[in-house]
């Protein structure tokens, strides 16, 4: 359910502001949400399996669409959906080399196309492309700490 609100929180705020993310840049004001969304999704993975992320992902799409504006509801069903089945391919073929490998390249690749679709739809532009890609970057580095964390939690 986390998951789900976490995604709904992230198109409220797209369709609302736009905040600094660094270096001189700006982003809509979902993008720590929604690369908060990338570190969720590794964490339901690594303890539920891909299959429960498709679920949380369901969960997420039909909220976002039932609560948030047309057109950001729109793009965030289009990009979160890609997003998400290339995140889950890219950690599940990269999970032998360690839990930190898989969620740094599954992050990147899907933030990327996630950052390009929903600009593109939400917006018509991707000017803001460079700061979504920075804001998302650092819910990157966010995910690994919290994958760590979970993971020393889990096999105390």
């Amino acid at each position: 359910m986390l998951f789900a609100c976490t995604m709904v929180a992230a198109n409220l705020l797209s369709t609302s502001l736009t905040v600094p993310v660094g270096f001189g840049l700006t982003a809509p004001g979902g993008v720590y949400l929604a690369g908060l969304l990338f570190a969720l999704r590794d964490v339901i993975h690594e303890r539920s399996g891909p299959l429960t992320v498709l679920y949380a992902l369901f969960a997420g799409l039909v909220l976002s669409g039932l609560l948030g504006s047309g057109r950001v509801a729109a793009a965030s069903v289009a990009a979160v959906t890609l997003a998400e089945l290339i995140d889950t391919a890219v950690y599940v073929c990269t999970r032998s080399h360690g839990v930190i490998t898989a969620v740094v390249a599954s992050n990147t690749t899907a933030l990327l196309a996630d950052t390009v679709v929903f600009l593109h739809i939400a917006f018509g532009s991707l000017a803001m492309a460079p700061g979504q890609i920075v804001g998302k970057s650092w819910m990157t580095v966010l995910a690994v700490l919290i994958v760590v964390a979970v993971r020393r939690r889990w096999s105390r």
